[in-house]
């Protein structure tokens, strides 16, 4: 990274002496390159590059932000002096000025080291397991047809200089891997299933062995082509359902995640993404679930998508539970919705480019696990149903009411996986879900998303992630 961060100290600078009680100048680097490929045709090549800096002014009371991808510091003062002049023509209009939170704030840099630099990952070779993949599908699949079968790979280095002029500097260097793959199978008589699979992680091109691509698809298409021709209709009668750690993975990340950051429970996020059913009197007091309810929300996993060691405001990350053996527990905050709940910020602000305003995101979100192993997690169910991953899915407006469709789904009889089953369908609660969480397994697994939010919209790179979980005595219901 050659950016010179004395540019940044300088707006830092001219900035207060504009009369600016904070000043943050962020500088942001994204760049990478993106494959496509369908049915093993190569649709596009594109290399992508944002770079540029974000600027971020308190002034009388009032935030203004400006962003300009004019490097020069003739281009960096006139970004400074918008968002100067944004701040102060809101400030009469502010009912409550904004304030921020005293917070310890960063002074290092940090970095993911790859074994395979991200430079040296080629289109020709990504172009070549793009084709790889969907020969070896048409080839592994007999009862069924495979018309659709894209492909997408991705390279992405971030690279961030953040100063601020309460003495934050923070230099931090980020690579991501990432591959997409959108499955058809269509069967005459049964019909079609749909597949999306998505791998990404922070990493370097080792990440294209470690997740073994084509025979992780092989593996599900193969399962996949069983359920499409074998499936039968779940139970009609209440049974034990076990979900698996993808579709409770997502359920945490939506039913938790975005009801416990502070601005959407403060409203702002009403017209934009959707409300809250949390209420900030609510936090460390009211009970959601058992006292296996334990949601954590950590962007310092190593290797996780949603990796970073200091937010945007140059405040240190650390774990933050949401839902703590079945309590409500902590909201996610940057320094101004902090400072309204009369708590510290937790390090939630982030930012998707240098153009985006940063705003409180999740990073990697998951339900805490227990000790137990899968088969003694179905070992005493009679009749049940376990749903490995899911096909569709969608949630109301506060966070409460949720539906998920199944796709890898099957029956458990005498504690043993059984017959294929398509199409069930768990309709719970927020409430409903995290209180009926009878026993949890071991395995802690994750999976990748772009999470989006704000307006205009910004989408962030996530992990999500669960054990496999057990509900008493759930009635399904059937999709068409």
């Amino acid at each position: 990274m050659s950016f010179d961060e004395g540019l940044l100290m300088w707006l830092v600078d001219e900035g207060s002496a504009l009369g600016a009680s904070y000043v943050e100048a962020r500088y942001q680097n994204d760049y990478g390159l993106t494959v496509a490929l369908r049915n093993g045709r190569v649709l596009g090549v594109a290399s992508f590059k944002e770079e540029g800096v974000g600027i971020r002014v308190l002034v009388d009371g009032s935030l203004g932000f400006a962003a300009t991808n004019d490097l020069r510091r003739e281009g960096l003062r006139e970004a400074l002096d918008k968002a100067v002049s944004r701040a102060r023509s809101m400030a009469s209009l502010r009912r409550r000025p904004i304030q921020f939170t005293e917070e310890k704030v960063g002074r290092t840099s940090y970095e993911i080291l790859t074994r395979v630099g991200l430079g040296d990952v080629t289109v020709e070779s990504l172009m070549g397991l793009g084709k790889e993949v969907y020969e070896t599908l048409v080839k592994l699949i007999n009862q069924v047809k495979l018309p659709v079968c894209t492909f997408e790979a991705r390279t992405h280095m971030q690279e961030k200089v953040i100063v601020t002029s309460e003495g934050a500097r923070v230099r931090s260097r980020v690579p991501r891997m990432s591959l997409s793959a959108n499955l058809v199978l269509m069967h005459p008589q049964k019909g079609t299933l749909q597949r999306m699979k998505d791998f990404e992680s922070s990493g370097g091109g080792e990440l294209l062995k470690e997740w073994r691509p084509v025979e992780t698809l092989a593996e599900e298409v193969k399962d996949l082509e069983v359920v499409l021709v074998r499936g039968v209709e779940p139970p009609r009668e209440p049974v034990d359902v076990v979900i698996g750690s993808e579709i409770v993975g997502l359920l945490v990340h939506e039913s938790a995640g975005h009801p416990m950051e502070a601005d959407r429970i403060l409203g702002r996020e009403a017209a934009q993404a959707g409300e809250s059913y949390v209420k900030p009197d609510m936090i460390g007091r009211f009970r959601i679930g058992s006292e296996l309810a334990t949601v954590i929300e950590d962007p310092t996993i190593p290797g996780s998508n949603g990796f970073y060691l200091y937010d945007d405001e140059g405040v240190p990350a650390r774990a933050r539970y949401l839902y703590k053996e079945g309590f409500i527990n902590e909201a996610l905050h940057n320094r101004h919705t902090a400072s309204i709940f009369g708590t510290r910020s937790n390090a939630a602000a982030r930012a998707m480019n240098y153009a985006s305003e940063p705003i409180i995101r999740m990073s990697n979100t998951y339900l805490k696990p227990g000790n137990m192993s899968f088969e003694e997690l179905i070992e005493g169910v009679d009749v049940g149903v376990f749903m490995k991953s899911y096909m569709e899915w969608n949630i109301d407006d506060i966070r409460w009411n949720q539906r998920y469709v199944g796709l890898e789904t099957y029956m458990i009889r005498n504690g043993e996986l059984a017959e294929p089953i398509r199409n069930p369908v768990l309709e719970v609660t927020t409430q409903g879900f995290y209180s009926n969480v009878m026993a949890v397994d071991k395995e802690l697994k994750f999976y990748p998303g772009t999470c989006g939010k704000g307006e205009p919209s910004q989408g962030v790179p996530v992990w999500f992630g669960g054990p496999d979980v057990k509900l008493s005595k759930v009635r399904l219901g059937v999709s068409a």
